[in-house]
């Protein structure tokens, strides 16, 4: 592929998921490729063919602040996609990545700590990768149909369960690699990135087609419809903040309407991990910890 640089690729996708009228343009006639040509995103831009051209093929690396704008109104990115674009074309140098030194998979005591204060609340951290770094009981107990509770674009994805648990699969599924393309933006030499993403796209073809439209969107509020195999459907909102002191880390909370049927079904779930627990605790040899994994 000679158009193969991540600046490159999403601008490709961008402009092949428009078509003319989307944009005010006439349509004439057969077209031999999919959604706006170059030369039409170039004319809305106010740009040269060429240019554009450069840009999209990876030749245009510093391209100004003002027309990275210009063509951003032409491909009618919405804020989130425009941020993405704009870290994307940042010299290498420049761009915010994510050094393996760096530790961003260790969490902090402190958020362990909270973590375990909510004990009637499923929370968990995530990594840029959607890795699962740290949670509750709750939480575990939430996911527990999955054959592992270790990282969500993967249970989404290639675990069975997923399909059940996610009553509305489809929207959970676009949610999910929007997530990582904008995590994505951040690293694209993220090698936990490449892993995540290599390793879905072999395996799931719909995950390799929901990729390759370069959707952007990070995870902030939302409602979200569940089915847990033994306690039943589960109606939420969730939060997602980040992590001042490991800023590529999100801490998620999963809320219920209070004295609703969901509450009552996480307080059933806090009480089998209780009963987990103790279980646990019972069987284990005399002076050995015992510990949630």
């Amino acid at each position: 592929m000679s158009d193969s640089t991540p600046l490159g690729e999403f601008l490709r996708a961008r402009r092949e998921s428009l078509k003319p009228q989307d944009v005010g343009l006439p349509e004439h006639g057969r077209r031999r490729v999919p959604g706006l040509r170059r030369e039409e995103v170039a004319m809305l831009a106010g740009v040269s063919s060429d240019y554009y051209m450069r840009l999209e093929q990876g030749r245009e690396s510093s391209p100004s602040p003002q027309m990275i704008d210009a063509v951003a109104a032409a491909l009618q990115l919405d804020a989130e996609a425009l941020d993405h674009l704009r870290r994307l074309t940042r010299a290498s140098h420049e761009r915010r990545s994510i050094p393996a030194a760096a530790g961003h998979d260790r969490i902090s005591r402190q958020l362990l700590q909270l973590l375990d204060s909510w004990p009637d609340t499923p929370a968990f951290v995530l990594g840029p990768a959607l890795d699962v770094l740290a949670h509750n009981a709750v939480a575990a107990a939430l996911h527990s149909g999955f054959q592992r509770f270790d990282n969500l674009a993967r249970m989404v994805f290639l675990d069975p369960a997923g399909r059940h648990f996610y009553r509305d699969w489809e929207r959970a599924a676009s949610s999910c690699v929007a997530e990582l393309r904008s995590a994505y933006g951040y690293d694209p030499g993220s090698p936990r990135l490449t892993e995540v993403v290599d390793t879905l796209g072999t395996k799931s073809a719909e995950f390799a087609e929901l990729w390759a439209r370069h959707e952007v969107k990070g995870k902030t509020q939302q409602a979200k419809n569940l089915q847990h195999p033994e306690v039943g459907a589960l109606e939420i909102q969730f939060s997602a903040f980040t992590v001042n002191d490991a800023p590529h880390q999100q801490l998620v909370v999963y809320q219920a309407e209070p004295a609703g049927a969901t509450a009552a079904a996480f307080a059933e779930l806090r009480s089998r991990a209780d009963r987990g627990t103790s279980d646990r605790t019972d069987q284990a040899e005399p002076g050995r910890a015992v510990t949630d994994t």
